[in-house]
């Protein structure tokens, strides 16, 4: 039976029971800050078991994409670690319990398969339960029927489920099935768990646990507000039993890449062919590692995470490197994502066709990343060979953190990838160092980050002034000006009492109406009035969390701590930046529109009538899709939406459909800001109040920023028209110079253009023949040296590379064949000196070799053969020099 087939047998069982099929959340775990992806069928019902959201249905079935990535050196060792897996699962919400679960288990995985069951022999399941759960023990008994034999008593460590860490936990009892004599020894469970192998976890949640070990020892805190039931039935470990086979690398939705590897690479897989080997054959390992991260590559870029260097997207480039070293390490040295990663698609679009229709957004990264770690493999692995054999020299058994870090630093080369490689060449590495030297790296650029915004002062400052007098409170949402006092003043050296015209402080003040940079948004401008004394505030930073720290000038009169304020914003500026800010929000919604749910923020920047916004995407975006996103923006404009702001819990901002940005910490309240129906995100900063406030937005420009990541930058509002109404004065000047309309000045500049193009080319030719044509002169002026007949020229300032070349060439072809004879120009352009030198065959029979003269005029650089070679690179002053040396190597 298909793995496909199981899927929908076990979704349509439970919607024929009464349960409402609930679509599998993402891979990412968005709402979960202890976790980076799903790794369990339940998580997305975790806040319903809590008790802290209503669910909206009683009952509820799904099949859960989940990843568990504690483990990803294990993956391949064995045939039982892999990382992406699916979790059949039925769940109950204070509706049905143990006995109901329990023969819901039974009735699916024994039912003929005529009748929609899975068709499991009921004589080989075995059942486990939780060491005093008596009751469990008698429904299986007495009303399943299982004899008492086949039932076994466990304790926490296998038999109370939790997540691993605080939350929903419960007795359990799991389901065994027996494999048979080849697969181990008879005794049930506790005996062998290769030849009895589990299939289904029925947990019975009605407890919460506290922090502590994952498995046992952990505080239970008390009963859930009701009975739940949660179950687990691993997909792909049914169908490695309802298809035969050994494993989950051998189901259908993963052999055929397993199958392909060995097709590319010429390697036969299951070199290791004992059932429950402990140890794998080199290759078996590898060919489970492309199979397993190829397939899980393919499920996290369909689930929107894209490759990076930190959080979720290290995870997926560092699956997908070691998928791709895998397939070299079997011999392959092509790409060969485009390969396989299609055989990953059919084998899992049946069960989720997006990933078919999503595939070109999804290759487009996968092979970006593989063409990017191929070059970075290639100068990465040279070094790395090189630091082992010195170190094996040496005597050494360990690479030194330092050229660890090197290689990461400098070379782009995985902490991961390097301890891979040198242990497979014997060596430890010095991981302390390594994380030593990456410390001090990241506290660098920290500390640079921390002084650019706090000057140098010592932190301990922002928390003292936060410890005595609390969280500044902004009022920046309602208005742009406000009556305050001044908690605290700081200097170059620290904390003072007063300052006065001329000094540059920081001040904190109790209350304030300036927005402290931050959420890509610039910081407020604006006075401070003390008095009759004026301060100007240029910048306004957050150096601790709840401490907002005006960057300030006395302009006249004094300040003293203590002193009653007027904080007073530049309105106009804000009014720019609020308007900018809410046109982010609305390219971040069009770009999401036309290039799909994955082109998500990875940042930006809003400034007076101007933004910049960082997203994620594959490719270059095509100018159709910028011109339809610009237009979707202003036809959003012209609706005049309301803009509106409001406060909630993290829970009901993602019931609205809210987007938080990766990366960015929430806290169990949030701020939503709307525009209309259009947007709608989880945002701090300052808006427009309604979009037609906005005028008109105009993107620049789209640029790429790194791997995957694409800019657009737009202008806003009156900073828009301005550019625009320039645009419209050009094209009329341009018009008028060619008399024409304006629609026909594009056509106009281009056949311009195409002149200028054909002019250029006829000048080059031109100047091509003029330098050849006076090769036989050069050839006629050409020195005796010894018994060598050698022509040095150096080249009329501007010629082409190729035409030195044909130059030299034609040098020598000038040259009489019955004696030795050498060609050599020099030329120079853009501040650098080059040589080519052309040797006939007279000189060659003297063992006289063009690639000789030319390295040993550059020191061992350049290239080419006996007949013809090149090179170059050095100062253009070393012109004269470069015929020297070859004059002089010949005549020694």
């Amino acid at each position: 039976m298909e793995t496909a087939e199981i899927r929908r047998r076990f979704l349509k069982f439970f919607e024929s029971n009464g349960h409402t099929v609930v679509p599998s959340a993402p891979l990412p775990a968005i709402d979960d800050p202890n976790l980076l992806f799903i790794n369990a069928g339940m998580v997305q019902f975790v806040p319903y078991f809590l008790g802290q959201t209503a669910p909206p249905w009683k009952t509820a079935t799904s099949v859960q994409k989940c990843l568990r990535t504690p483990d990803i050196e294990e993956v391949g060792k064995t045939s039982r670690h892999g990382t992406f897996f699916q979790m059949n699962g039925n769940f109950s919400f204070g509706d049905y319990f143990k006995e109901q679960a329990i023969r819901y288990a039974w009735d699916l995985t024994t039912g003929s398969v005529e009748n929609g069951g899975l068709g499991l022999d009921g004589e080989k399941i075995w059942a486990t339960v939780y060491l005093d759960d008596d009751e469990s023990i008698d429904i299986w008994h007495k009303q399943i029927g299982l004899p008492l034999e086949r039932i076994v008593r466990r304790g926490q460590a296998d038999n109370m489920w939790s997540m691993g860490i605080p939350g929903p936990c419960g007795p359990c009892s799991e389901l065994y099935y027996d494999r048979g004599p080849d697969y181990g020894p008879e005794g049930g469970p506790e005996v062998d768990e290769d030849r009895y192998l589990e299939f289904w976890n029925l947990v019975f949640m009605q407890q919460e646990r506290g922090p502590g070990p994952a498995k046992e020892n952990y505080e239970i805190l008390g009963d859930l507000p009701k009975k739940n039931i949660d179950t687990g039935m691993g997909l792909e470990r049914m169908a490695s039993i309802l298809q035969g086979v050994d494993n989950m690398y051998e189901i259908d939705q993963v052999r055929p890449l397993i199958d392909k590897t060995s097709e590319l690479t010429g390697r036969r897989y299951g070199v290791s062919t004992s059932h429950t080997a402990s140890e794998s054959h080199p290759d078996d390992v590898r060919f489970r590692i492309v199979a397993d991260h190829i397939r899980s590559s393919l499920m996290l870029i369909g689930d929107g995470v894209v490759p990076s260097n930190e959080g979720r997207g290290y995870v997926l480039r560092r699956i997908m490197r070691r998928a791709i070293r895998a397939v070299r390490l079997l011999g392959y040295d092509k790409p060969a994502l485009p390969e396989l990663l299609p055989v990953a698609r059919d084998c899992m679009s049946p069960s989720y066709p997006e990933l078919a229709e999503d595939f070109e957004r999804i290759s487009s990264y996968a092979y970006n990343e593989e063409e990017s770690f191929l070059s970075t493999l290639k100068r990465g692995t040279e070094i790395l060979d090189m630091a082992v054999t010195r170190t094996k020299r040496s005597g050494g058994t360990s690479l030194e953190g330092a050229k660890a870090f090197e290689l990461h630093d400098t070379y782009g080369f995985p902490i991961d990838l390097t301890l891979e490689m040198a242990e497979e060449q014997g060596l430890a590495v010095d991981e302390e160092g390594f994380r030593r030297l990456m410390g001090e790296q990241r506290r660098r650029a920290k500390a640079d980050a921390e002084a650019r915004k706090t000057g140098h002062v010592d932190l301990s400052v922002y928390h003292e002034i936060r410890d005595d007098n609390g969280l500044s409170q902004f009022t920046g949402y309602t208005e742009d000006a406000r009556e305050t006092d001044v908690l605290a003043i700081i200097g170059s050296g620290g904390r003072v009492r007063d300052a006065e015209a001329g000094d540059e402080v920081e001040i904190v003040l109790k209350a304030t109406p300036f927005y402290a940079e931050g959420g890509g948004q610039q910081a407020d401008t604006g006075l401070i009035t003390v008095g009759s004394g004026e301060i100007e505030v240029y910048d306004v930073q957050s150096p601790v969390a709840g401490l907002v720290v005006h960057k300030a000038k006395v302009v006249s009169g004094g300040i003293v701590e203590g002193d009653n304020a007027y904080a007073r914003i530049d309105r106009r500026r804000r009014g720019a930046i609020s308007r900018a800010h809410t046109a982010t929000h609305l390219v971040h919604t069009a770009m999401r529109n036309f290039l799909g749910e994955s082109a998500t923020q990875a940042g930006s920047m809003n400034a007076p009538g101007r933004l910049r916004f960082d997203f994620h995407t594959p490719n270059q975006v095509p100018e159709s899709v910028l011109t339809d996103a610009e237009q979707q923006v202003n036809e959003i404009l012209e609706h005049d939406l309301e803009v509106k702001a409001f406060t909630t819990s993290m829970a009901e901002a993602k019931a609205l459909g809210a987007m938080a940005l990766f990366g960015e910490k929430y806290g169990d309240e949030v701020r939503v800001v709307e525009v209309g129906d259009y947007a709608r995100e989880l945002c701090g900063g300052t808006h427009a109040g309604r979009s037609g406030q906005l005028g008109v937005v105009k993107f620049l420009s789209e640029s790429s920023i790194g791997s995957g990541v694409r800019r657009v930058e737009a202008l806003v509002g009156i900073d828009a028209f301005h550019f625009l109404a320039r645009e419209h004065a050009l094209v009329n000047q341009l018009a008028g110079l060619y008399k024409v309309p304006s629609e026909q000045v594009p056509g106009r500049v281009e056949g311009t253009i195409a002149q200028l193009k054909d002019a250029e080319k006829e000048l080059a030719q031109l100047r091509s023949q003029i330098v050849l044509s006076k090769a036989a002169d050069y050839a006629n002026e050409a020195k005796q040296v010894g018994a060598v007949k050698v022509a040095g020229v150096k080249a009329p300032d501007g010629t082409k590379g190729g035409d030195v070349r044909r130059l030299a060439m034609q040098i020598r072809s000038h040259l009489p064949e019955s004696e030795p004879g050498v060609a050599a120009v020099v030329a120079t352009a853009g501040g650098k000196a080059s040589v080519v030198v052309g040797v006939n065959a007279a000189a060659k029979a003297r063992h006289i070799s063009a690639a000789d003269l030319v390295k040993g005029a550059l020191s061992g650089r350049g290239g080419g053969n006996d007949d013809i070679a090149q090179g170059g690179g050095v100062p253009a002053e070393q012109a004269d020099r470069l015929l020297d040396d070859i004059v002089r190597a010949l005549a020694e």
